[in-house]
């Protein structure tokens, strides 16, 4: 009998010590991965942030000529929100777009009232993503229809809460002036300048690399920095997302299956939730799309979670506004203050609520029959449509 417990106890000693420690080893690997991620993702908000001070920094050595003639472009509220579009839709990210107006606002370079149309085109603009991942499941007629509904229902609720939201803030100035009084709030009397400490920490470096330039001349210094700032920007945004969506996506899948459907009210908490740690809508909305195709999920309940990741997005542009003024945090508030106006106006009441779900159901039904059609709205509504009337008022 002892020799047998003899026989058990080396043959248990022979087993190789690297076979005991694996698990271990996998969980220190994975917590130092995470440490790794966590410490990229913050030199990325870092750059971002420094990015955006480029930016303002760039448009301010322009002088007054750049901005007149910046304002005068975006003077019709109209050619705004056309602007907002289109642009948007070229560079498909609603995030690094609203970025960049609030850079311009707390430049000085673009006012504020200026700015709404072009937040609200943005915000249809970036639909655009979602729409072309759909587009993957053109072959299959009856997944196609479910991945497009569930896309272009993002459309249709920006497209509705532009239609109501912007007659309504061209007439009452609604959403401007309740942003301001919300800025005046958090940063003090409008008298007084917004000293941020984020502004605080990025200041030396967009110091330093304008003063480095600022030799060959305004035009070309200014020209450089809101070049250099704009790919650090873009490309900051998109490594923190792609990131965090490695980090988290697989997490993310599971959290929708366990959660969606359960009410409207958390379909939309888990898209802003999501969206805010991503910093990015696409990605939220992109999920929901092969999903809905599987049948998954409805149009019906991937539609609240559209709606968080419209209110989710909101955290980049809040972000910049910390390397700003008082002015780019109140153009931050004011997109903030639109999603989330749209949503409240929307979303409850049933018969209404039910309008973008039908009109996207209406169309994936048409698409789906005639690919054309699903071509024409993605090129027509993002860049044929918006590109042709900015022409147009530009001949005006």
């Amino acid at each position: 009998m002892s020799e047998e417990v003899l026989s058990k106890t080396s043959a248990t000693r022979a087993v190789p010590p690297s076979e005991l420690t694996a698990p271990a080893a996998k969980v220190e690997h994975s917590r130092l991965r995470s440490w790794g991620a966590g410490l990229a993702v913050f030199a990325l908000l870092y750059l971002f942030l420094v990015s955006i001070g480029m930016l303002g920094a760039g448009f301010k050595t322009f002088g007054k000529p750049f901005a007149n003639a910046l304002i005068a472009t975006t003077s019709n509220p109209f050619m705004g929100l056309f602007i907002g579009i289109l642009a948007t839709s070229i560079i498909q990210s609603s995030s690094t777009a609203t970025s960049m107006v609030v850079a311009f606002v707390a430049a000085g370079t673009l006012s504020v009232d200026h700015a709404i149309p072009i937040v609200m085109g943005a915000n249809i603009g970036t639909t655009v993503t979602n729409t072309l991942v759909s587009m993957a499941h053109m072959s299959r007629k009856i997944e196609f229809r479910r991945a497009l509904s569930a896309a272009v229902v993002h459309d249709f609720f920006n497209v509705m809460a532009v239609a109501v939201l912007l007659p309504l803030e061209l007439t009452t100035h609604y959403l401007q002036r309740t942003s301001e009084h919300i800025a005046t709030f958090l940063v003090g009397s409008s008298s007084m300048s917004f000293s941020s400490p984020v502004k605080l920490a990025t200041k030396p470096l967009v110091s330093l690399l304008k003063g480095s330039i600022i030799g060959l001349g305004k035009a070309w210094a200014g020209t450089i920095l809101v070049v250099l700032g704009v790919v650090i920007l873009v490309l900051s945004l998109v490594y923190i997302t792609k990131i965090m969506r490695s980090l988290f996506v697989s997490r993310l899948e599971v959290f929708f299956h366990r959660t969606v459907g359960s009410s409207g009210i958390m379909g939309i908490l888990m898209g802003l939730i999501i969206t805010a740690v991503v910093q990015s809508s696409s990605v939220t909305t992109s999920l929901l799309v092969p999903m809905a195709a599987t049948g998954v999920i409805t149009v019906r309940q991937a539609f609240p979670i559209t709606l968080g990741a419209n209110l989710g997005t909101t955290v980049t542009a809040l972000l910049a506004a910390l390397a700003g003024n008082a002015a780019g945090l109140t153009i931050a508030l004011t997109h903030c203050l639109f999603n989330l106006t749209g949503t409240i106006l929307i979303f409850p009441i049933p018969a209404i609520r039910e309008i973008p779900v039908r009109a996207a159901e209406a169309l994936a039904r048409l698409a789906s029959n005639s690919r054309i059609v699903a071509i024409s709205f993605v090129f027509g509504t993002f860049f044929v449509i918006p590109g042709l009337l900015i022409l147009l008022f530009r001949l005006l």
